[in-house]
């Protein structure tokens, strides 16, 4: 009886979804497990084990073909194919069906919506808005999912757009800094941290130490934490108070 020849560089695989790029006028396809690219570039899924099925770069899943040595040095300048399927899985497209697409894109739009609201202030009222409000105002801006980009990043997108056409801020964290006020860096650090305050609450000089309590936006905290323990050698305080600087509205039963 004769055997069956199988080539060695197809592999068969089923139950699926693909996350195909095109780089080199070459496709490159990744064999993955359903419902795990989006927790992956979420950043909710840390294990690439749990998200391909092999460790295996393919010109074409569908029929198991394998690229080759010399085709991933043209495209990507190495051979490491762990290293490809996280490029891959990072900048391709995830390949679903349009029922299935439209499923991801909501629950994607959902995410993004509540985290608009969770992070979100009427600048005016310091309330959040509710995240009906915040839906409609995305619609009206035109806002659109971008399959490549991760729900933090669109979420950041989002309020950036919502910016212009609706009265919106992220809302602010209450700090506390502590520090020794020397000549050598306190007026200076003093200055450079007031700048960077959304508003100050409180600034008290306790005996030779100075404290200020103040709103800030979550985007300088980093920035403020950074130059308190650079300017004073790591003996200044940052301590958050508050998370966010929000007004709840009062419940109605």
């Amino acid at each position: 009886m004769s055997k069956i020849f199988t080539p060695t560089n197809q592999i068969r695989l089923t139950n699926v979804a693909v996350v195909r790029l095109k780089k080199a006028g070459k496709r490159f396809e990744l064999a993955c497990y359903k419902n795990k690219v989006l927790s992956w570039r979420n950043n909710v899924e840390k294990d690439i084990d749990e998200v391909l099925q092999t460790h295996t770069v393919f010109t074409n899943v569908s029929k198991g073909q394998a690229a080759k040595k010399e085709e991933l040095i043209k495209a990507f300048g190495k051979t490491d194919e762990t290293e490809i399927c996280r490029e891959i899985l990072s900048k391709g497209e995830l390949q679903v069906s349009e029922k299935e697409r439209h499923s991801v894109m909501d629950t994607q739009m959902n995410s993004i919506i509540n985290s608009v609201a969770a992070l979100c202030v009427n600048p005016e009222t310091r309330r959040p808005y509710p995240s009906t409000i915040i839906e409609k105002s995305l619609k009206d801006a035109h806002f659109s999912i971008k399959p490549n980009r991760n729900t933090k990043q669109q979420t950041l997108d989002a309020i950036k757009l919502l910016k212009t056409h609706m009265p919106i801020e992220r809302s602010r964290m209450k700090i506390r800094i502590t520090f020794a006020a020397k000549k050598d860096y306190g007026p200076k650090l003093q200055e450079s941290i007031l700048k960077m305050a959304a508003s100050v609450e409180h600034e008290e000089w306790i005996e030779s130490t100075l404290q200020i309590t103040i709103f800030i936006d979550p985007g300088n905290y980093r920035a403020i934490d950074d130059l308190v323990r650079n300017e004073t050698k790591g003996k200044g305080l940052v301590e958050l108070l508050e998370l966010k600087d929000v007004v709840e509205a009062e419940e109605i039963f």
